[in-house]
């Protein structure tokens, strides 16, 4: 599989619904952009997965992440830390998140929390920002088979309860992937 260089680091809270985790994983192995995380994103969305899921156990969740490791192998930053000490961010527990997007030579950083990453601040670092929305829809501009070819493994692969391609997009709205879903309304057949 050939993978362009552009790369975006994934925050946590993107990282957090299931749903949400599984498209950018699958959209992640598509070859549109490199997909990047650190251990300690890592432990931020399962701690907060298993305070609001008693139903889930920390093996479950561990297993998640081992297989997120397993499918984009590259994707694990390290070497950030020395980096966290002099960024200086809204919140200081976010300083993670654009070490590693430095160090990984990242362009983006995908996040539901646009006002911890202040574009001014990231702009110094040639990173921006952005929405998952706004993020998968560039890259539905850059490539619709990519992105729909992603979407259909994904939903195909949902098996516990299997969902229609309808019920598939009514869950991307959820998620708050509303031009996305929209994007791919006239695509559903394909789903």
């Amino acid at each position: 599989m050939r993978c362009s260089p552009f790369t975006a680091v994934y925050d946590a809270c993107v990282l957090y619904p299931a749903a949400l985790r599984d498209l950018l994983m699958w959209l992640g192995l598509s070859g549109l952009y490199r997909a990047r995380w650190t251990g300690q994103i890592q432990d931020e969305w399962k701690r907060n997965v298993l305070k609001n899921r008693p139903d889930l156990t920390a093996a479950q969740v561990d297993c998640t992440s081992a297989l997120m490791d397993i499918a984009i192998p590259d994707a694990l930053v390290t070497g950030y830390e020395d980096l966290c000490s002099s960024l200086d961010l809204p919140d200081p527990d976010d300083r993670h998140v654009l070490a590693a997007a430095i160090r990984s030579k990242a362009e983006v950083i995908v996040t539901f929390n646009l006002k911890d990453f202040p574009p001014h601040i990231l702009a110094a670092y040639d990173i921006e920002p952005m929405h998952p929305d706004d993020f998968i829809s560039d890259l539905w501009d850059l490539n619709q088979a990519a992105v729909l070819g992603a979407a259909q493994k994904q939903r195909r692969a949902l098996k516990k309860p299997a969902m229609e391609a309808g019920s598939y997009l009514e869950m991307l709205m959820r998620q708050g992937l509303v031009q996305t879903s929209k994007a791919m309304g006239p695509y559903e057949m394909m789903l």
